[in-house]
């Protein structure tokens, strides 16, 4: 179906749309936590994080565990790139690459800062969210808290 829009309106209001994370996805793992009593997490709490030269950088992870010093993010497999569902568009091919390489450019650096800082950094794709996959990840959340899974 073509465009309603010429390419300079277009532009003009996909630049109103402010995203604010994948709010449906961080929710799926927020069920997956409370299900199974995983607690002490907070969601969209800034973190600073002294990269090396670069001075100070707030982050905002989609859950901290203060406690644990763990910063989880849950990365949409569009627009970060996954390698298992990302699907190059067909068009305008040129902007997309460059946008998904500086999405995991920005989350490389946003990782190693955290790191250096001393926190520990989980990244979790949307895909493993799903109900074939969410068992290993939820392992995975777990093993990276120091908790151990509880037997079902």
């Amino acid at each position: 179906m073509p465009d309603v829009f010429t390419k300079a309106k277009r532009s003009e209001v996909m630049s109103l749309i402010r995203s604010h994370g994948n709010a449906a996805t961080e929710l799926r793992l927020v069920k997956l936590m409370r299900e199974h009593r995983i607690t002490g997490w907070r969601r969209q709490v800034a973190l600073i994080a002294h990269p090396s030269t670069a001075g100070r950088i707030k982050v905002r992870p989609d859950f901290v565990f203060r406690r644990e010093r763990t910063a989880v993010f849950v990365d949409g497999c569009y627009w970060h790139g996954c390698p298992r569902h990302y699907r190059r568009p067909k068009s305008n091919r040129k902007f997309w690459d460059a946008k998904i390489e500086r999405n995991q450019t920005r989350d490389r650096h946003v990782t190693l800062a955290l790191r250096k800082a001393g926190w520990k950094v989980l990244r979790i794709w949307e895909c493993a969210l799903t109900q074939k996959r969410q068992t290993g990840t939820l392992a995975r959340l777990q093993r990276s808290l120091g908790r151990v899974p509880a037997a079902s």
